[in-house]
C-alpha cells in the first residue's frame, strides 16, 4: 500500500503562485507515474500534470506554461509549482501515484488539498 499526503494549498489572488507537495509513504517501490489532478465544484476530476520516474512530463493544455511538475525520487515526493494562477484554477487538487507490481498497476490518491484563486 502507498499513502499520499498533500500539502501547500491555500487562498491566493489571481496572478499569484502556490507550490503543492505530495509525499508518498509505505511500499513506495516501483512507483512509476506521479501527478496531480483537480476537481472543481460540479465538474469531473481532470488531469493537471504527470511525471514519470525518469522525468517525462505531461500537462493539461490549460496549465501548460504556467504550472511545473517535478519529482524527487529519493524522497518519493512530487511537486506542483503553480504560477500566474487564475480563478478558474480553483479546485481541490489530488495527488496520484501509479505503482506496478508483478505486471499489475495500482493507482493511489491523496486526500486532496484546496486551492482557491480570488479575482
Amino acid at each position: 500500500q502507498v499513502q499520499l499526503v498533500e500539502s501547500g494549498g491555500g487562498l491566493v489572488q489571481a496572478g499569484g503562485s502556490l507550490r503543492l507537495s505530495c509525499a508518498a509513504s509505505g511500499s513506495t517501490f516501483n512507483i512509476n507515474t506521479m501527478g496531480w489532478y483537480r476537481q472543481a465544484p460540479g465538474k469531473q476530476r481532470e488531469l493537471v500534470a504527470t511525471i514519470t520516474h525518469v522525468g517525462n512530463t505531461n500537462y493539461a493544455a490549460s496549465v501548460k506554461g504556467r504550472f511545473t511538475v517535478s519529482r524527487d525520487n529519493a524522497k518519493s515526493t512530487v511537486y506542483l509549482q503553480m504560477n500566474s494562477l487564475k480563478p478558474e484554477d480553483t479546485a481541490v487538487y489530488y495527488c496520484n501515484a501509479g505503482q506496478i507490481v508483478a505486471g499489475t498497476t495500482s493507482m493511489y490518491w491523496g486526500q486532496g488539498t484546496q486551492v482557491t484563486v480570488s479575482a
